[in-house]
């Protein structure tokens, strides 16, 4: 059975507030800000001195957790056209080969984060070069200043990764860009902070459910299990931010995939239990039907052997496969509908013969969901720079797993099971 979900409440602000303990929403709404912030925060550290140092060997970010985003997008961004290899790394041990020669980034809100930390500081005795976001007053910032890197403050109310993205990322691609290994110079983030503020605008909790994409989506959410997909490498990041937000913020796993890789995993799902085919197509079980010989009947009462009349017919392409007379309290709780919310970048234009095998996929896999009974959910990113683009899937993908929580009467910043794993694990 599908959880319940208050829609009344997502369209009480006042309500939103009361529940919302840490003001999730509000900072969510402060990512345009946050990337203005960076850039002027990043200048003043001295993050042109990068500018004029020799191009490092290669680059490796140091993220964990709720920033490990940044790693994923620098990744995506320098992948098609940088000169030199970028790596990501949660923890220890630091690689063999990194040396004076290579540039290590590591990023930590707090500052104090143990696998950040840890690399940086071996990277400093290694002598690399070090770049440091966090916090000012933390371990990681004396760390990058003993060792004469550039460390960049975070501001002020940051409190939270997983709402203070941007002011962990912006300077990491001011950083990358000054090194010539990514395209976002800090007039380039202008475009990005401002495609920021319009989702602020557009999923603002005074704005009803019924025009507010982001409240539509966690309403649609809660009803089915959930599936993310991109349809492509900058759509995928926004997808594993997606799954990474639904489970931290919403507490609903969902596992995600990115096509074209993630075709056969995601439509494979489409024959289990929570789609309409529900393992009864033909080929499986006779059309639906269970033949008694092909399972173990010990132990069976003689009503367990019961059959219905006749042939139990296929279910109809593209029907919800539930039996409107059941009975809820003698059958039992319906099992919930699956989901997948698909995440898709602009379209490519003009279009191109890999564009357009890659629009072709997603279709197909579309158009599979749906004559199984999937509910899709779809969102497709306005165009503009690839980082825009991102920042816009990113940000739905937020603000919805925000309402998802909130409307399950859940407080998204708040996590009793995360405090007790912490409290143990001191």
């Amino acid at each position: 059975m599908a959880p319940h979900i208050d829609d009344a409440l997502l369209d009480d602000p006042d309500e939103l507030l009361r529940k919302d303990s840490r003001q999730t929403l509000r900072a969510l709404a402060t990512a345009g800000a946050q990337v203005r912030e960076s850039v002027t925060l990043a200048q003043e550290a001295g993050i042109d001195r990068f500018a004029q140092l020799d191009r490092p060997r290669s680059v490796l970010v140091a993220a964990l957790g709720g920033s490990a985003l940044v790693a994923d997008v620098l990744e995506l961004l320098a992948e098609p056209g940088s000169p030199v290899p970028v790596q990501a790394r949660r923890n220890l041990p630091l690689p063999g080969w990194v040396g004076p020669l290579d540039l290590v980034v590591a990023v930590s809100l707090s500052g104090r984060a143990p696998g950040p930390l840890a690399i940086a500081a071996e990277a400093a005795r290694r002598g690399a070069s070090l770049l440091t976001v966090g916090a000012d007053d933390s371990p990681l910032a004396d760390v990058c200043r003993r060792a004469r890197g550039v460390h960049i403050g975070v501001g002020r109310a940051r409190t939270s990764s997983r709402t203070s993205l941007w002011s962990l990322l912006t300077p990491v691609l001011l950083g990358a860009d000054a090194i010539g290994i990514v395209d976002t110079p800090a007039e380039g983030m202008t475009e990005v902070a401002e495609r920021l503020d319009e989702a602020a605008e557009t999923y603002r909790p005074t704005s009803e459910s019924f025009v507010n994409p982001a409240k539509l989506l966690a309403l649609q959410l809660a009803e089915t299990v959930p599936m993310v997909l991109g349809d492509g490498p900058l759509s995928g990041v926004a997808a594993a931010r997606a799954a990474s937000m639904l489970a931290r913020t919403a507490r609903v796993p969902a596992p995600w995939g990115e096509l074209p890789d993630a075709a056969s995993q995601i439509v494979a799902c489409f024959d289990g239990p929570y789609t309409a085919i529900g393992g009864r197509r033909p080929g499986t079980y006779d059309a639906g039907r269970i033949r008694l010989g092909d399972i173990d009947t010990s132990g069976w009462e003689p009503h367990h052997f019961a059959e219905p009349e006749g042939d139990l017919a296929e279910i109809p392409r593209g029907q919800s496969g539930q039996d409107i007379f059941a009975d809820p309290f003698l059958d039992g709780p319906s099992m919930p509908q699956l989901g997948l919310l698909t995440l898709r970048d602009a379209p490519v234009e003009p279009p191109t013969s890999e564009s357009a095998q890659s629009q072709a996929l997603t279709d197909a896999v579309l158009e599979t969901a749906r004559d199984a009974g999937v509910r899709v959910m779809d969102v497709i990113a306005q165009p503009g720079r690839p980082l825009t683009r991102l920042a816009e899937l990113v940000s739905t993908a937020d603000f919805t797993a925000t309402y998802l929580a909130l409307g399950l009467g859940l407080d998204p910043s708040v996590s009793p099971h995360v405090a007790d794993l912490n409290d143990r694990t001191r």
